[in-house]
């Protein structure tokens, strides 16, 4: 086990089946209806990335771009647990975690019952993430837990390859880096969050991130100490909500952090990431991220996490293109 602060990697090694072997779809009844729920992002040109003086160079935040995108539909919110569970029940479907056999829990929140099921080892640099046995979307703090208790909340313990294998099911996709930052920002250019440049604008709290001193107390002043509702807090200008804090979010697009910075027109132009890679990028921060070390809550923010790990905080919401102009 090994990665980096946001986002741990938790690779199995075992030989896991691709997300396309999925062979069941959701009824057509009800993808076309979650397709119906979608929202419509018109497209055209915006300035993508960020200049912030507190950025992450070495994430590949900038340089600041105009990026043109064809029209494209996204969820309002991320999947939430409950849809999820239609998944699994539809598709028999089984996540990275429950093959692999366990995953990462942040350490505040284990479960009584679970914390003699923590394995030895830490991560280096994150030693608040454990690796819990039975700990997955199901048991997402572990064996002693339910997703049941969190039915509104957004699915997590899931790897690129469930989110990918989900998305297959629902007649949708997972968008593009390039989509999901249009989106999240809301049409407005170049601000830092998705409702603008100011943190707690009137004194409100606009997402669920982390309240206090990370990572030992966390005062819960924005409402949660774990995930929130995915309906949680007012959505941005074109109705998507939480796209800051809360779970990161899964994109279709391999990691790079020189790829986009050469103009060209497939960096320029409905840009899809690198043709290879060894990591998925994710977007939007977490619950978990704090100014004092991770403040990827800004919407220029990513970082990336390989297509098998999953972790108690990275989520997703799921794309697709547009029906044909009848």
């Amino acid at each position: 086990m090994s990665g980096a602060c946001c986002a741990p990697t938790s690779g199995g090694g075992e030989e896991i089946p691709e997300a396309s072997a999925v062979g069941v779809r959701a009824p057509e009844r009800d993808r076309a209806q979650g397709m119906r729920a979608m929202l419509r992002i018109p497209g055209g040109t915006f300035s993508m990335g960020g200049d912030d003086t507190d950025a992450f160079p070495e994430d590949g935040e900038g340089p600041v771009r105009e990026v043109r995108l064809s029209p494209f539909l996204i969820d309002a919110t991320t999947v939430t647990n409950r849809q999820f569970a239609a998944f699994t029940r539809s598709s028999g479907y089984r996540t990275d975690a429950e093959r692999h056999g366990w995953s990462f829990v942040f350490y505040a929140l284990v479960h009584p019952e679970a914390r003699r099921m923590v394995r030895d080892g830490t991560v280096a640099q994150a030693p608040w993430w454990l690796a819990v046995d039975g700990a997955c979307w199901r048991a997402p703090y572990g064996p002693g837990s339910s997703w049941t208790e969190l039915s509104n909340h957004p699915v997590v313990h899931v790897s690129w390859r469930d989110a990918a294998a989900y998305a297959a099911w629902a007649g949708k996709r997972l968008p593009t880096e390039a989509e999901w930052e249009m989106a999240a920002r809301g049409g407005l250019e170049r601000a830092r969050y998705p409702w603008g440049d100011e943190l707690l604008p009137r004194g409100q709290h606009r997402c669920n991130i982390w309240q206090g001193q990370f990572p030992q107390v966390n005062t819960g002043d924005d409402g949660y100490l774990g995930t929130a509702p995915v309906k949680t807090y007012r959505a941005n200008n074109f109705g998507l909500y939480n796209t800051s804090g809360n779970v990161w979010e899964w994109c279709s697009d391999w990691w790079s952090t020189t790829w986009h910075a050469a103009d060209r027109p497939e960096t320029r132009r409905d840009p899809a990431g690198p043709p290879t890679g060894q990591a998925k990028v994710i977007r939007g921060g977490s619950y978990l991220c704090h100014a004092s070390y991770c403040n990827r809550y800004r919407v220029a923010a990513r970082t990336s996490n390989t297509p098998d790990s999953s972790t108690g905080h990275m989520g997703f919401r799921c794309a697709a293109d547009p029906p044909p102009a009848r």
